[in-house]
């Protein structure tokens, strides 16, 4: 019996984001991460952003915007991938089960009182948490965050487009200044 760990995925770039759902795929920098290294297929990813993914910090929130399950281990690429002007040198393909609609989710700041994943509950002390791209959490954790997805995600092949026509990248933003 293979037992499933369950993480959060965390998206602090919204060209991370878009590449990601596009690609059906998670690239990794090459700094060792043991949370990478243990990933394997069949975990439970919940997709995160970041407040400061979107770009507008003063809007948007830390949310929990889907579900996603590993699909193959993680492999070295033979070419590192750049996504919004980092390097990767590694990864593993999804499939991307849920998603909220675009700019909607669960935000996250109201459940970490809930959360073992984050066992220092003073404000903003649980963020430091989510300095790294995936965080293993409980089952407790992984039943609290689907349930409260159940009402709120759809198929991730309705809303994909949805995002992909939102996201535009920084450098091509940047340009037309």
């Amino acid at each position: 019996m293979t037992i499933v760990i369950s993480y959060l995925l965390i998206l602090g770039e919204r060209e991370a984001v878009a590449w990601v759902l596009r690609e059906s795929r998670m690239a990794f920098p090459s700094r060792s991460r043991s949370e990478v290294a243990k990933l394997k297929i069949g975990d439970d990813l919940f997709i995160l952003t970041t407040r400061g993914c979107w770009h507008n910090p003063a809007r948007d929130r830390t949310r929990i915007i889907g579900h996603a399950k590993v699909a193959t281990s993680v492999v070295t690429y033979d070419e590192p991938v750049t996504i919004a002007g980092r390097v990767f040198t590694r990864g593993c393909e999804l499939s991307i089960k849920t998603l909220t609609p675009y700019l909607t989710g669960i935000e996250l700041v109201p459940l970490v009182p809930q959360l073992d994943a984050f066992p220092d509950k003073r404000s903003g002390a649980w963020f430091i948490r989510l300095r790294r791209p995936l965080l293993e959490i409980s089952d407790d954790d992984a039943q609290l965050l689907r349930h409260e997805l159940r009402n709120v995600c759809r198929d991730a092949a309705t809303v994909i487009p949805e995002y992909l026509a939102a996201i535009r990248p920084v450098h091509a933003i940047s340009r037309r200044k």
